[in-house]
This record gives structure tokens, C-alpha cells and sequence, in this order.
């Protein structure tokens, strides 16, 4: 046996070959998950080295994603803190840095994936939007926040609502991401967002079939009977990396197309 993980970095790479522990995920299988045995802490940048590579080869805005401080502690094991609360807390303090790091070595945009938070409502509205809102505190720069119902590769059925959404009115993110095409998503949930952008994800990804621009055209219309154009981002839903390429290609082609069709309709309003 090795040695326990006493320090957990952000992501904690070390602590899955050390002394891993298996617990269920999101999808009812096991998954080997870090054991925190001491206070989290950031010991180093983490993504930082592969911000400055997709830096070197675009000229266009770029982002990055980072997990969210939720998240985080539900794929991890608390064998330290008198309550999860106070680990988000400090899961948060870590992510804080990181995020500031990424926007001074020039990130546009920041995402904070926490897709448990639909997977684990109860405990998100506990201390969920208080452990985003502690990882943005002094964050100069856009941010947005992600929540999905699960990778379509994994997750084929999808309830048609969200089980914590509107709990993120309160969240100090400009954008919230979504999923809308697979779910079929009843979108008069996103009046409860104002202010927000909304990404909206309008690619089914479970199916390989490519959508027609129209189709993604009529899938963004459904938000767009609750909040303005102005509100919306299109986006896939969530797990592109599961798809062939050329499927991803051609979906992603498809969304682009559909957004030049709206900005020209709104344009010509």
C-alpha cells in the first residue's frame, strides 16, 4: 500500500495511484475517487500549461473549462472535514486560484463544469451555489457554469426537467450552459434565469444522425419563447467526445449554420 493522500491538489492526479476508494457515480457503477485525509490545497497551476498551448495555435477567443468545487467533492472520498460543506469550501479556495491564473495568462471565457449538482440536488442546494460563488470571489473575467444530465453515451434517458436549475439565478457566472435537444428540456424553466446567457445545447448527441440546420433552428426557438435572443448561446449538449469525427464535424456545422440563420432573421426584425 502506498502512502494516504494528504495533500489533494485541485484535480488530484496523485491520489488515484495511491490510495483510491471506489464509490458510486452518477451512473450507478463504481468509480475509484481520491480519499482526502488532510486539508485541500492548490500545490500547483493545473491547467495553465494547456491554456498557453491552445494560445500558441489560434488567434480566436479561447476557453476552458475547470471542474466545479461541487463536483469535485462528490467524486472524492472525506475522510477529513467535520462536514462536506466546509470541503467544498476549500475545494472552492483551490479553484479560485486556478481561475485567476487562467485569466492572467489570457483565457476569455472560464467554464465550471458541476454536473452533479442535478445528479445530487439536495446537497447542492445545501452549499452548492455557495461553494461556485466562493471560487469566483474577485474573479475579474467572463465565467460561466455548466450542469448536465450525464455524457449521452452513458446517460441514454433523460427526464424532460432539471432537477436544480433555478438555484442558479444566484450564482455570480454571466453564462449557464444547458442541455435542451436530448431531454427534449421544457425551456419555460429559463425565465427563472434573468441576466444570465444561456448556452443553450441544441445537438442531440446520442444519435449519430447529423441535424439539419433547420432542426437546430427549431430546437433554439423553443428557448426563444422565454427569454431573447440576446440571452442566447447555442452550444451540443453534453459528450461530443464520444461521436466519430465526422459526425461531430458535420452537427457542429449544422449548429453554426442554424446561428447565421437566426442572427440574419433577428437582424432583418
Amino acid at each position: 500500500m502506498g502512502r494516504p493522500f494528504r495533500q489533494v491538489d485541485v484535480f488530484g492526479s496523485e491520489a488515484y495511484r495511491d490510495n483510491p476508494v471506489a464509490v458510486v457515480g452518477r451512473s450507478g457503477r463504481p468509480n475509484y475517487v481520491p480519499r482526502i485525509v488532510g486539508p485541500i490545497r492548490r500545490a500547483r497551476p493545473v491547467e495553465v500549461e494547456d491554456l498557453l498551448f491552445l494560445k500558441a495555435h489560434t488567434r480566436r477567443q479561447v476557453k476552458i473549462t475547470v471542474p466545479g468545487p461541487f463536483t469535485m467533492l462528490q467524486q472524492a472520498q472525506n475522510e477529513f472535514y467535520p462536514g462536506e460543506e466546509a470541503a467544498a469550501l476549500d475545494y472552492a479556495a483551490a479553484l479560485n486560484a486556478e481561475i485567476k491564473d487562467l485569466f492572467a495568462h489570457g483565457a476569455d471565457v472560464v467554464q465550471i463544469d458541476e454536473p452533479y449538482m442535478q445528479a445530487r440536488p439536495d446537497k447542492a442546494r445545501e452549499y452548492g451555489v455557495k461553494a461556485l460563488n466562493r471560487a469566483l470571489e474577485g474573479v475579474q473575467g467572463t465565467t460561466a457554469v455548466h450542469i448536465c444530465f450525464g455524457y449521452a453515451a452513458v446517460v441514454h434517458e433523460r427526464p424532460s426537467g432539471y432537477d436544480f436549475l433555478p438555484e442558479l439565478a444566484a450564482c455570480g457566472c454571466r453564462q449557464i450552459s444547458i442541455e435542451t435537444a436530448q431531454s427534449n428540456l421544457d425551456c419555460s424553466v429559463l425565465q427563472t434565469l434573468p441576466g444570465k446567457q444561456i448556452m443553450v445545447g441544441c445537438l442531440d448527441l446520442n444519435d449519430h444522425a447529423v441535424e439539419t440546420p433547420t432542426t437546430v433552428v427549431a430546437r433554439i426557438r423553443k428557448a426563444l419563447q422565454y427569454i431573447p435572443p440576446a440571452q442566447v448561446i447555442l452550444a451540443p449538449d453534453c459528450g461530443m467526445k464520444y461521436l466519430p469525427r465526422a459526425v461531430a464535424d458535420g452537427k457542429l456545422a449544422a449548429m453554426v449554420e442554424a446561428a447565421a440563420i437566426l442572427r440574419r432573421e433577428f437582424a432583418e426584425a
